[in-house]
């Protein structure tokens, strides 16, 4: 079996390790339209404390919920939450978010929730060795499509894009563009999945970068 990465909607990814061990990032609440999971989670990742990001109560199952700064390991999984801010007025309008890198079956990935503004020097440095970035791309409320190419461009190790936090049909009324625009901007080769799902290991990654564009669940 492969590393599992499915995006549910918005920036809620389920993650399942060889071992089986479901990683469920930034839960929504029930005015989030998008189908949330009936399967248990083993891990729950929250960036921030908002109501599109933070309901760890509708997760099933007993799951350990990493939350803030720092090193926290969980089932043998380092999660490293990296300081950033959910604006770019250094949290003054939407407070704070936390970046988590952490390593799944020999991949480094990086969750990075509602980030609001391209990476300084000391976010960078924690980044250097992501190779799968599950990426806000939308606006407004996260880096835009022109920031997030920029954020791609800070990251040499990168391999894989997954694009989040965008317009789909379920929340047109959301303040937030399409994941068009982002593919629109962005130089590089784009794959289009009719699956809200990929399997990926380290052997298969792409020798260079590429945007993976999934379907939502």
């Amino acid at each position: 079996m492969n590393l599992k990465i499915q995006w549910i909607g918005h920036a809620c990814f389920r993650i399942v390790a060889q071992d089986g061990t479901v990683i469920l990032t930034d839960p929504f609440d029930e005015s989030v339209p998008y189908k949330f999971p009936e399967e248990p989670a083993d891990i729950v990742t929250v960036s921030h404390e908002h109501f599109d990001h933070n309901a760890v109560g509708r997760v099933k199952g007993n799951p350990e919920v990493v939350r803030g700064l720092g090193e926290h390991t969980v089932r043998g999984i380092t999660f490293w939450g990296i300081p950033s801010y959910h604006d770019q007025k250094g949290g003054r309008e939407r407070g704070r978010n936390v970046i988590f890198r952490f390593q799944v079956d020999g991949i480094m990935l990086a969750h990075f929730g509602d980030l609001g503004h391209t990476l300084n020097a000391e976010q960078q440095r924690p980044l250097s060795e992501v190779e799968v970035a599950l990426l806000p791309v939308g606006g407004h409320f996260t880096i835009g499509p022109k920031e997030a190419v920029e954020v791609i461009r800070m990251l040499p190790q990168l391999k894989v894009v997954i694009p989040m936090h965008v317009k789909t049909e379920l929340i047109k009324d959301w303040p937030i563009v399409p994941v068009d625009k982002f593919l629109e901007e962005v130089d590089l080769p784009i794959k289009r999945f009719d699956a809200s799902e990929v399997e990926i290991k380290k052997e298969s990654l792409p020798q260079q970068k590429e945007v993976w564009v999934l379907r939502h669940a």
